[in-house]
């Protein structure tokens, strides 16, 4: 039985096919209503995103906003890998990890 690569291990071309099955399958889990099983396939989808994303882009101290929450924004504090630390503006103030794919500049 062949072990599946990591995204970290994935060259650029390998994370865009990876993408592209995630969405179909989570086209399909949509339409026959798995709503859980598509949360979980839209999740993988922003993790693989992630690893194309460049962590450099990325400020800590600065605020973005979250892509699929309007209205919603994130303050980093600081990069580890793909994820960004940091916390909730008008959230309850604790800390938490978001994959970098997630956030969109504000400017």
């Amino acid at each position: 039985m062949q072990q599946e690569k990591r995204y970290s291990e994935m060259t650029h071309q390998e994370l865009w096919q990876e993408i592209a099955t995630l969405q179909e399958k989570a086209r399909k889990a949509e339409q026959l209503g798995m709503v859980n099983e598509f949360a979980v396939l839209e999740r993988k989808v922003q993790m693989a995103r992630a690893y194309l994303s460049d962590p450099g882009q990325f400020e800590p101290g600065e605020i973005y906003e979250i892509e699929g929450a309007p209205g919603e924004y994130f303050k980093i504090d600081y990069i580890n890998g793909v994820f960004a630390w940091g916390y909730r503006l008008n959230g309850s103030g604790k800390d938490e990890a978001l994959p970098i794919s997630m956030l969109k500049w504000l400017r």
